[in-house]
């Protein structure tokens, strides 16, 4: 009988192998998370794809499982879902210009002009509204829009106030709620860029327009595409914030719960919840050239 132990044992020999093949020991470490990524993300990405072309009995309210582009065709026909729609990435655009205008200054002190004592605190500071629940911050943006919120009680003096319940307040909603998610890239990329280049560029006569131009912007640029991916994806496909903000308006996520929930019409659901897979996937084959995915 062979033991294991010795030096022509199976152990060794599948040890010796793993060894003198490195892509073999890498299958073997990814085989596992990969697994489970083809399982639960991909085979749920199938599953919502294929129930899109389903439809319902409109009496029973059963799913028939047979092939139909009904659901399609009522996204591409009704005007009301083109509107949602173009709603909805008019507000993902604009929370992602908002995050960007805010998180530059905030991300560039952090990186260059802070000391690395405050540069820990500031990054604590950014990251601790991550630790509050959704909900919670959302109410409280809810209260300070309100009729008799703080937004009104501060303008009233000047005869102002507030904007109450809509898009704009979702908007607002939305860009505190993902701010970070936009600070912490630019930050990073901003790290990456040399003090050096800063100072050469000023030695030799640059304003800090052009220094911001010529070297800070071309070197940051992909970092905020990074944070552009999840503020964009995020507010994209967010329902919460609209339903507690947003008054009557109608985003891609609300029209999803609805017909999950009081429409019951699990496959035209599916089908509006492939709008933004769709958008997401063409942003991130457009944005793929600038290394924004190697700074995520």
């Amino acid at each position: 009988m062979i033991s294991v132990t010795s030096p022509g044992g199976p152990v060794r020999r599948f040890a010796g192998l793993l060894h003198r093949r490195p892509s073999i020991r890498l299958a073997g470490l990814l085989s596992v998370p990969l697994l489970w990524l083809v399982i639960a993300y991909l085979g749920s990405l199938a599953a919502l794809f294929v129930t899109a072309f389903w439809t319902t009995n409109e009496f029973t309210g059963d799913v028939v499982k047979v092939f139909d582009l009904g659901n399609f065709q009522d996204l591409v026909n009704e005007s009301v879902y083109r509107t949602i729609t173009l709603r909805s990435v008019g507000v993902a655009a604009a929370v992602t210009v908002i995050d960007s205008l805010v998180a530059f200054p905030m991300a560039f002190y952090m990186a260059k002009i802070a000391s690395p004592r405050a540069q820990r605190w500031l990054v604590i500071a950014v990251l601790t509204p991550l630790w509050a629940g959704y909900l919670v911050k959302a109410y409280a943006w809810r209260i300070m829009f309100s009729g008799s919120g703080v937004l009104d009680w501060f303008l009233s003096p000047v005869g102002g106030h507030g904007p109450g319940y809509g898009l704009p307040a979702t908007t607002v909603t939305l860009a505190y709620l993902w701010l970070p998610y936009m600070i912490l890239p630019i930050y990073a990329g901003l790290e990456r860029l040399p003090n050096s280049l800063l100072d050469a560029a000023g030695d030799l006569g640059a304003r800090s327009f052009r220094t911001f131009r010529t070297v800070v912007w071309p070197t940051v640029f992909p970092a905020v595409v990074a944070g552009s991916i999840f503020t964009f994806s995020l507010s994209l496909g967010d329902y919460i914030a609209v339903r507690i903000v947003g008054g009557r308006s109608q985003l891609i996520g609300n029209v999803v719960y609805d017909n999950v929930g009081t429409a019951n019409n699990l496959p035209f659901a599916a089908a509006v919840a492939t709008i933004p897979v769709a958008i997401m996937v063409i942003y991130l084959l457009a944005v793929r050239r600038t290394g924004a995915l190697e700074n995520l």
